[in-house]
């Protein structure tokens, strides 16, 4: 069954800039004033390798209060235009769609009841079942064995670097989009195969996009 890895922070939610807020909380209480620019720009990778590119250490301390900070906004979060309707399409073209995010659960289960997709979902992968977030490949790769595809028969869609080197890093090409606030160039410079600028051009443009290559007809709702 060919298969769509669909990451969820910044490609189907709206929540880049909330996580960069919450980061930049937590850092600023204890004692590292960051720019929010340069927090945006590791947005996408897991808690984990975010703090280790940062502050060259992994410190639980702000970890935890970037999770409440995080908690107490993530109810604000709407979905990006398009999100729903990108699951919906994909899954009535015959693909596999599993959701594959270096977000905590917690946060998942509320994202993804903004999304409301979840009829058109057939799994999803968090941080919390993987050793290593993105941009290692673990993510990618547990979602690939949750669909049930091969690399060859998958293809991601995210929002950051972090999920382009992720996927290149399974052999899975990544079809990216700029509504997670990462430039067009950026992206392609990193090796996305295609770039839109959210999940409602790119279901406009489905069946020309990357992703028509998966499509083997229709299937029941």
């Amino acid at each position: 069954m060919p298969a769509a890895l669909l990451d969820v922070d910044g490609t189907l939610v709206d929540s880049n800039y909330v996580h960069t807020l919450a980061w930049f909380r937590s850092l600023k209480a204890h004692g590292h004033l960051v720019p929010m620019a340069r927090i945006h720009r590791l947005v996408g990778m897991g808690a984990d390798q975010f703090l280790e590119e940062l502050l060259g250490e992994h410190d639980s301390a702000v970890e935890d209060g970037w999770q409440e900070e995080f908690a107490r906004m993530r109810d604000e979060i709407p979905a990006l235009p398009g999100a729903a309707d990108l699951a919906r399409a994909l899954h009535e073209r015959g693909v596999t769609v599993v959701l594959a995010t270096s977000g905590k659960p917690d946060d998942v289960e509320v994202l993804r009841k903004a999304i409301r997709a979840d009829r058109w979902v057939d799994g999803a992968v968090n941080s919390s079942e993987v050793d290593s977030s993105k941009p290692a490949p673990d993510i990618f790769a547990r979602a690939l064995e949750v669909a049930g595809a091969d690399a060859a028969d998958a293809v991601v869609v995210g929002d950051t670097v972090w999920d382009v080197k992720a996927a290149a890093a399974c052999d899975l090409p990544c079809v990216a989009v700029t509504c997670g606030g990462i430039s067009r160039g950026e992206l392609e410079a990193a090796g996305a195969v295609a770039v839109y600028r959210d999940p409602a051009e790119l279901v406009a443009q489905l069946d020309s996009s990357p992703l028509a290559r998966l499509f083997d007809g229709p299937r029941s709702h």
